[in-house]
C-alpha cells in the first residue's frame, strides 16, 4: 500500500512538471502563465486561506486524539490504583476491628481510621476518572469522529480538485489559443477556443463559489476545536485541582487523628524517679511477703504474674533489674514503696513498678524470654 501511494505521489509530480512545461510554451500569448488563466489575487487569497485552514484543523484534530488517548490511559492506570486503594482500605479496617494486640487499641484506633480515608480517598479517585471520561474524553471523541469536521474536509477536498480540473482547462485555452494564432480564420478552432474558454469561466465561478463555502465550514470548525478543546483542558484542570484538595483534606484529618494518637501515648503519665523515693528494700525486710501496691494505705496479697516493660529503666546498683521497653518480667514481689522485684531474662531484682502493666495473657514465646 505504501508503495503504491508513493508511486501515485510520483506520477502526480511528474504531470504537475509537464503541466508546466506546457504553460512555459504556450504562455506567451495574451492568456498569460497558469496563475493569469486560472486564478486572480483573490483567489489565489483564498486558496492560500484554505490550506492554512486545513493545516490548522488537521493539527487541532491530532491534539484532540492525542489527549483522548492520554486521558484513556490515565483511566486505565486510575483504575488499576483504585482496585489496589480499595484492597489496602478493606485490608486495614479489618485489621482495627479484629485486632488481638493485648497491649493496647491505638494501632488498631489508627487502622480504622486509615481505612475509612483510604476507603474516601478511592471513591474521590473514582469520582474523577468518571469525570475525565465524561466530561474530557468522551467530548473529544465525538469531534474528531464528528461529521462537521469530515465535510468540512470534504469541501476543501472537492475545491482543491476543481482547482486543478481549472488547471487543466486553462492549458488546454492556452493550446486553443496557439492554435488559432497558427491557422487564422479557422472557424472550428475559434468555436473550439471560445467552448475551452467558457468551460474554465464556469470552473473558475463555481470553483469562487466552493471556495468561498469550503472556507467558511473550515473557519467554524476550526473555531469549534479552539473553543471546545479548550473547555474541556479546562474541565480536566478543575477536575484534577477538586480532586487533590479532597484527598488534602482527608489526609489532613488523618494526618491530625494520627498525630493525636501518637501526643496520647506520649503524654501518657510516665513513672519518674525522684529524690524522695526511697531505695529499694533489702530482701529481709520482705522475705516471704507478697504485696501489691498501696491503696489508701493498704496491702493486698497477691500471687505471681507477668508484666510487659512499658518504659525503660537503668540500674543504679547491683540489687536493681534493667528493663527494656517490650521486655516481659515475672513480677514475684510488690513493696509499698512503688519498688517490685522480679525476674526478667534470667537475671532477678527491683525496679519501679510503675514502669510495668500487667498482663493476663502473653505469648508462649515471649513467656520464654523472661526465664
Amino acid at each position: 500500500m505504501e508503495a503504491i501511494r508513493k508511486q501515485a505521489t510520483k506520477l502526480r509530480e511528474q504531470v504537475a512538471r509537464q503541466q508546466q512545461a506546457v504553460l512555459k510554451q504556450f504562455g506567451a500569448g495574451g492568456y498569460g502563465g497558469s496563475d493569469n488563466l486560472v486564478t486572480d489575487e483573490a483567489e489565489l487569497h483564498q486558496h492560500q486561506k484554505l490550506e492554512k485552514l486545513y493545516i490548522s484543523t488537521r493539527a487541532g484534530k491530532h491534539y484532540q486524539r492525542d489527549i483522548v488517548r492520554g486521558v484513556e490511559g490515565y483511566i486505565v492506570t486510575g483504575s488499576k490504583q483504585l482496585e489496589i486503594g480499595t484492597k489496602l482500605s478493606e485490608d486495614s479496617r479489618k485489621y482495627g476491628s479484629e485486632s488481638t494486640c493485648t497491649s493496647g487499641s491505638t494501632l488498631s484506633r489508627a487502622a480504622l481510621n486509615h481505612g475509612r480515608a483510604r476507603a474516601q480517598m478511592e471513591k474521590e479517585r473514582g469520582n474523577l476518572l468518571k469525570a475525565l471520561g465524561t466530561q474530557v474524553a468522551e467530548p473529544l471523541r465525538a469531534m474528531v469522529m464528528g461529521a462537521p469536521l469530515e465535510d468540512a474536509r470534504h469541501l476543501a477536498q472537492r475545491y482543491d480538485r476543481m482547482r486543478q480540473e481549472a488547471e487543466a482547462q486553462a492549458i488546454e485555452v492556452a493550446k486553443r489559443q496557439a492554435k488559432v494564432r497558427e491557422t487564422p480564420g479557422n472557424s472550428e478552432s475559434i468555436m473550439k477556443l471560445e467552448a475551452a474558454e467558457a468551460k474554465l469561466q464556469d470552473l473558475k465561478a463555481n470553483m469562487a463559489i466552493l471556495g468561498k463555502e469550503a472556507a467558511a465550514a473550515m473557519a467554524a470548525v476550526e473555531a469549534q476545536q479552539q473553543r471546545l478543546t479548550l473547555q474541556r483542558l479546562i474541565a480536566m484542570i478543575e477536575a484534577e485541582r477538586t480532586y487533590h484538595q479532597r484527598v488534602l483534606q482527608i489526609l489532613d484529618q488523618l494526618g491530625g487523628e494520627m498525630i493525636s494518637e501518637r501526643q496520647r501515648i506520649e503524654a501518657s503519665p510516665s513513672p519518674t524517679m525522684d529524690n524522695t523515693m526511697p531505695p529499694p528494700p533489702s530482701y529481709e525486710e520482705v522475705n516471704g511477703v507478697y504485696a501489691s501496691q498501696t491503696h489508701n494505705g493498704t496491702t493486698d496479697s497477691m500471687g505471681y504474674f507477668l508484666g510487659e516493660v512499658m518504659h525503660p529503666y537503668q540500674a543504679e546498683s547491683d540489687v536493681e533489674l534493667n528493663l527494656s521497653i517490650g521486655d516481659y518480667v515475672v513480677v514475684r514481689k510488690v513493696s509499698n514503696n512503688g519498688w517490685a522485684e522480679g525476674e526478667c531474662k534470667g537475671k532477678a531484682g527491683w525496679f519501679p513498678f510503675g514502669y510495668v502493666e500487667r498482663r493476663d495473657r502473653v505469648l508462649a514465646s515471649k513467656v520464654a524470654e523472661v526465664f
